[in-house]
């Protein structure tokens, strides 16, 4: 394994030629945390020899023609989720909104507390700031196939971490290959280069189980032409164990219909709970699949487009095409994003 850097409390938020003070938030946590499983660790194209080989794969071509992975959604043994059975299972749960439509048909608490928050879905974002620099596409090879996600670029002492989904880096049992991230990806475009990853990181929760409230997973990026990831393209501050239900914005590289992973989408509105089958948050978003692993924030500035980092597009259920959902950042996504900055790259 290779040397780790030195971890240290401030990071710094590069946007340009300008550095700024950026802190990781904890929340109101203990000083000391208690003791977290290790993330599960994959070496992936960590000499240059092997990312020259990453880097020649993937021609426009072949990244054009990547698809999205197949649908996720949470396990339980013995149910079957469809819009029969979530009304079943949360016609007793109590709530403090209104349980019908404007039309007086009744709704069940969860469809009532996502339409409380005021959403948009699935718009272009073209305002540019700093997020059209710091998300981007996803490229890997998946049990033979060429594939995509999203990921985000953050503050990190390495200053070549990226965030994204735990699906994303590892699925049916095995690390996926050939993984790059091409930041500002636009219409075939790739203002800022392709970053191969040197190492990949999980939760072990997804690592062992697949456990959809742990889908949070991190690259380490190799130098691109002698610099560093986000001394090109800056990085988001990133941040856990939050209050839940605020106001978030997420993004992705949506590439499943009606979408073509072309350009980047956001979606915004307050963060509901998810009650049914995982511990996730909530939001009412219609993003489709090569979304996953796109970044949510709390506190985004529209103007600058910075924010702080606090999920990723992980799951939908098969009857709700609105509602995208994410996994809560907590001890263990700390430990993923920790483990991921401390490695050095090549």
């Amino acid at each position: 394994m290779r040397r780790k850097a030195r971890l240290v409390p401030i990071l710094t938020l590069a946007v340009g030629s300008a550095l700024l003070p950026a802190t990781i938030a904890y929340g109101d946590t203990a000083a000391v945390a208690p003791a977290t499983p290790q993330p599960a660790e994959k070496e992936a194209a960590d000499t240059a020899s092997e990312q020259r080989v990453v880097q020649r794969y993937w021609t426009e071509a072949k990244m054009e023609a990547a698809q999205p992975l197949d649908s996720l959604a949470p396990k339980k043994e013995g149910i079957r989720l469809t819009a029969e059975t979530l009304a079943a299972q949360t016609a007793a749960r109590p709530v403090s909104i209104p349980a019908t439509t404007a039309s007086g048909d009744a709704v069940t608490p969860l469809q009532a507390e996502a339409a409380a928050a005021r959403a948009t879905s699935g718009s272009p974002w073209t305002r540019g700031g700093a997020i059209t620099k710091t998300a981007g596409r996803v490229f890997f090879t998946y049990q033979g196939r060429n594939a995509s996600c999203s990921a985000n670029a953050v503050t990190s002492e390495n200053k070549s971490t990226v965030i994204t989904a735990g699906h994303c880096v590892k699925m049916g049992g095995s690390f996926h290959g050939n993984w790059v991230f091409v930041p500002g990806y636009d219409n075939g475009n790739r203002p800022y280069g392709t970053w191969v990853a040197t190492t990949l990181y999980t939760t072990p929760q997804w690592n062992n189980s697949e456990d959809i409230n742990y889908d949070v997973a991190a690259a380490v990026v190799a130098p691109l032409n002698g610099q560093r990831l986000t001394d090109v393209v800056g990085g988001q501050g990133v941040a856990f164990n939050q209050a839940r239900r605020q106001q978030m914005h997420a993004f992705g590289y949506p590439a499943a219909g009606p979408y073509d992973g072309s350009r980047l989408i956001y979606c915004s509105g307050r963060a509901f709970d998810d009650f049914l089958l995982s511990r996730d948050l909530g939001l009412s978003c219609n993003m489709t699949g090569g979304s996953s692993g796109g970044p949510w924030f709390l506190n985004f500035n529209e103007s600058t487009g910075l924010g702080t980092q606090n999920s990723v597009n992980s799951f939908k259920y098969n009857f709700a095409a609105n509602w995208m959902f994410g996994p809560y950042f907590g001890s263990e996504a700390r430990a993923v994003y920790d483990a991921a900055q401390r490695t050095d790259t090549p």
